[in-house]
């Protein structure tokens, strides 16, 4: 089991934005790598507090994750189910750091190894799509193979250091107070903060060397998804120029009308109408669910607003817990016209002691059924 996020910031569940930013900056400057070089322990408890709060400091994410929990994210949200890299969270969140490790966003510079020395890699922009889904889709989850349009590298582009900022990605200002010289760093505005220029790039590319590119995304969509929640695909979003981090696909969830079934949080509603005889005299109907048709027996005697529950044929939970049911409301329809014969049958009937209505205790009033639904 994934840990809490609010266990691993250390703060409860109605904390502030500012005291969940407090809480961050606090983690994140005690295992930040250049206090902790070649300690594993102090990266993972880095990346997991960078984690936590990316959720928590996001109102819409924050909302998902304290209705749903990590289920809210599995497999697309979060950083994609699998972390964040630390290209990742030096572009996103540097500016929380403050000046404890160079000052201003992306003021690394003691930062070295495995990235780049302190160079800002700049990251793409966000694409967003709309993805619309069946019941059974969204009952049995469903791989989806989507074309979109995001921005590449155009080949033959090249890139070189950036003079300005000598490929840092920030220019360092020194201005003396009267509290003494104050060390400031910002975005190079030459080459936006990506630490390269471009050098060379090919007729119908950009101004930054892109180009326009249709490409085939492979997207698993877990069971049990509802309108409205948003997936992420990391890394199949617009490209970066000179070659930074990839942004993130971001997919919408949408769900398609059902000709006969109708949701309602994990559970099914299917209206089922028999006639006068068949209620009367027992019928065996073939139903409409989300796993293919099913045969269910209609018991002689039913009374119109009668709810049958077929347990676990409804939607699987988002968080594993089992299957939601189908409820089938049976409806007697009353014919709207009737011919001759059919009118004297039903005017000698209607002084039958048979045909007159003689509710049992048993026979619960539609209030009452809705209540033991919902039980």
């Amino acid at each position: 089991m994934k840990e809490d996020y609010y266990d691993i910031l250390g703060v409860n569940k109605n904390a502030t934005e500012a005291e969940i930013k407090k809480a961050y900056r606090k983690m994140a400057v005690k295992y930040h790598p250049d206090k902790n070089p070649d300690d594993p322990k102090a990266e993972e408890m880095f990346k997991k507090s960078a984690e936590a709060y990316d959720v928590l400091s996001n109102p819409d994410k924050r909302a998902r994750y304290d209705q749903m929990g990590h289920a809210a994210f599995d497999g697309s949200g979060g950083f994609g189910g699998g972390g964040m890299n630390m290209d990742d969270i030096f572009s996103q969140f540097g500016d929380i750091f403050g000046s404890a490790f160079g000052g201003g966003q992306g003021g690394f510079s003691g930062f070295g190894g495995g990235f780049g020395g302190g160079q800002r890699r700049s990251k793409g922009s966000n694409m967003r799509i709309r993805v619309k889904l069946t019941l059974e889709e969204i009952a049995n989850g469903v791989e989806k193979k989507i074309k979109v349009k995001r921005k590449v590298q155009a080949p033959g582009t090249t890139y070189s250091t950036c003079s300005t900022c000598q490929g840092s990605g920030q220019v360092t200002r020194v201005t003396n107070t009267i509290l003494g010289r104050m060390q400031t760093a910002s975005p190079c505005t030459q080459c936006g903060g990506s630490g390269q220029v471009i050098d060379k790039k090919p007729a119908g590319a950009d101004a930054q060397g892109m180009i326009q590119k249709e490409e085939t995304v492979s997207i698993k969509i877990p069971a049990g998804v509802v309108e409205g929640m948003q997936l992420k695909v990391s890394g199949k979003g617009n490209e970066a120029p000179g070659n930074g981090i990839s942004g993130d696909l971001l997919v919408a969830i949408e769900e398609k009308e059902h000709p006969h079934l109708q949701r309602e949080g994990d559970n099914l509603h299917y209206d089922l109408y028999i006639s006068f005889p068949e209620a009367a005299l027992g019928v065996s109907k073939e139903i409409q669910t989300v796993s293919g048709k099913v045969r269910i027996k209609i018991e002689a005697g039913v009374q119109s607003g009668k709810i049958l529950r077929l347990r676990n044929k409804g939607i699987p939970s988002i968080n594993g817990y089992g299957k939601g049911d189908l409820l089938v409301h049976v409806n007697v329809w009353t014919p709207k016209t009737l011919n001759k014969e059919q009118k004297e049958f039903f005017e000698k009937m209607q002084g039958d002691d048979n045909f007159e209505p003689n509710p049992e205790k048993s026979d619960k009033s539609f209030f009452e059924k809705v209540k033991d639904m919902f039980s």
